[in-house]
């Protein structure tokens, strides 16, 4: 098997080549860098529970150690205090339970901290290739591979089955392709420190909305990392005057003035101004060519954040790229990667874009979204910590790996088809209680029998009782390789519900019992219908006369 050729190591192109290790899939990784990551504290990214957990499955265990999950968010409004909420632990709210607020906690980290992490996982596995100072210049692509040729440091050839550009908003890959990048420039633009004090509000996120303090700006925010180290952020003027180092210092003492009535001992550690693009390339995929992370996308204002959109990125193609070079795919699959994930960021960028002119323009809010009862703090706090249209997960309504209807065999759960699954505890065939999550990104389906009193019985019995011996039949006869499980409930489910989830966590469909004859073209569906015999996908395809790219001769050109 040709490795797949992975231009970008970074967070995303790291976790791709660990998540295609993880299902028995060789990369090679080139990187322009030389292997080092730069430790800047004021760069820090922050996952959701879904991006957290994948993080976890790919051995990135200084993410956890080195990360902090917040305990609240506090939101204020000049002198006020506008609301107060608690976030939840998802390991306190198995299946269907949230706290309060509705929001879970995410994790917050430095960026070199999560690369880092990634880069000693992919280090240690055997199936990842790093080779670092590799600067990309040709792409040659047929029916059965791409070519990669490198000019730095020596002139070499590099022949994979696939190729993922993950380098970066100035991806070379992108423009090799011929891909246009459109989009809107400096939508916002912050200054930013990482110190140590302690502030009122220990663990706690702060957003703070037109302080009453001189100099304060329009917004600036405070989000704790561990050890009583804090990133603060200053909302600037799209475009202003540069932020000098005595008018940043001067920002810091007097918002740490204003949080704690006088300014506290403080150690100031990391600076910097980061300016927010919202960007989307035009096509994902050029024949065996696909783009992810900051090469496919550009997002980040108002508290979105696009590491946590380039992991899913990778979640969603690095199945699909396992199922084509274990299985073979119909374009289908590999078509509907774009179709999926831009579809999703496009819209996480439309809602951005609407929501700028309100939270950062003055305007009334029923003026731009008539109907729209959501204050400029809940939208703002959707965006920072995962809800509503600026920052839930995806759901892929439209998608075509869809399952058809199946009209009274289909069962109506909490999670419609489409979007990502609860993290309920299952049981696996071996006896192995484990969460649902743990069990995503292994290259294979997902069956759960909701089977209510399975957890008090011993496995020898359950597993010959009822409706499992017929279930276990029907898994063995799928089209594509599955894992059958068992959960003792699940949100909105009866006994014997049926559901079936893609390797990367979200629902195909749901079933009332056991639907042989359904569920398989459910898993038909799922790996985007029968893989296309060899002789016709080389007569179709438009890649089968080679095609050579040169790099563009100036490199630090503006993205095109």
């Amino acid at each position: 098997m040709d490795p797949v050729i992975v231009v970008g190591a970074g967070p995303v192109g790291l976790a791709l080549a660990l998540s295609l290790a993880a299902q028995h899939v060789p990369s090679v990784v080139l990187d322009e860098g030389d292997g080092t990551v730069e430790p800047r504290t004021a760069r820090t990214v922050v996952l959701r529970p879904d991006t957290a957990a994948l993080v976890a499955r790919l051995g990135c265990v200084s993410a956890r150690d080195e990360g902090a999950h917040w305990s609240g968010w506090r939101s204020m409004r000049r002198k006020q205090v506008v609301t107060e909420l608690t976030l939840g632990d998802e390991g306190e709210f198995p299946g269907d339970g949230f706290p309060d607020s509705g929001y879970l906690s995410p994790l917050h980290v430095p960026q070199h901290t999560l690369t880092r992490g990634l880069y000693d996982a992919a280090v240690a596995h055997p199936l990842v290739q790093l080779v670092s100072k590799a600067r990309v210049d040709t792409i040659e692509q047929d029916g059965k591979g791409v070519t990669v040729h490198t000019r730095d440091p020596g002139h070499l050839y590099w022949r994979g089955s696939y190729l993922v550009g993950c380098d970066g908003a100035r991806s070379t890959i992108r423009k090799l392709c011929g891909i246009r990048f459109a989009g809107r420039t400096a939508v916002e633009r912050h200054a930013v420190a990482a110190l140590h004090t302690e502030l009122p509000w220990p663990d706690m996120a702060v957003m703070h909305r037109q302080p009453p303090w001189r100099g304060g700006g329009p917004e600036v925010t405070a989000r704790p990392l561990p050890g009583d180290v804090w990133r603060l952020d200053w909302l600037l003027p799209p475009r202003g005057d540069l932020v000098t180092p005595d008018a940043l210092i001067t920002r810091i003492r007097d918002t740490l003035a204003g949080w704690c009535g006088e300014t506290p001992p403080y150690e100031l550690i990391d600076t910097g101004v980061y300016t927010l693009h919202h960007r989307l390339a035009q096509r994902w995929r050029e024949g065996r060519s696909f783009l992810a992370g900051d090469a496919a996308h550009l997002l980040g204002a108002l508290g979105t954040q696009g590491v946590d959109e380039g992991l899913r990125d990778v979640e969603n193609l690095a199945w699909k790229l396992a199922h084509a070079l274990h299985h073979d795919a119909s374009d289908t699959l590999l078509d509907s990667y774009e179709q999926e994930r831009r579809t999703a960021v496009a819209a996480r960028l439309r809602a951005a874009d609407q929501a700028l002119p309100i939270l950062r323009g003055g305007r009334g809010l029923r003026a731009v979204l008539p109907g729209a009862a959501r204050s400029h703090d809940g939208m703002l706090a959707d965006g920072h910590l995962g809800g509503g249209a600026l920052g839930a997960l995806p759901v892929y309504r439209h998608s075509p790996l869809a399952a058809p209807p199946h009209g009274d065999a289909d069962a109506v759960v909490a999670t419609e088809p489409g979007a990502p699954v609860e993290d309920v505890r299952v049981t696996a065939p071996d006896g192995t209680a484990v969460r649902l999550r743990d069990r995503l990104g292994q290259a294979h389906l997902l069956v759960v029998l909701v089977a209510p009193g399975t957890g008090v019985w011993d496995r020898r019995h359950w597993m010959t009782a009822g409706v499992m011996p017929r279930l276990a039949t029907a898994v063995t006869a799928l089209p594509v390789p599955a894992e059958l499980l068992v959960a003792e409930g699940y949100p909105g489910a009866t006994a014997h519900t049926v559901l079936l989830v893609r390797p990367d966590g979200h629902l195909v469909a749901a079933f009332d019992g056991v639907r042989p004859a359904e569920l398989y073209a459910a898993a038909d569906a799922a790996r985007g219908g029968e893989p296309e015999e060899p002789d016709a996908q080389e007569a179709k395809d438009p890649q089968e006369d080679v095609s050579v790219v040169a790099v563009p001769g100036d490199r630090t050109a503006d993205i095109n």
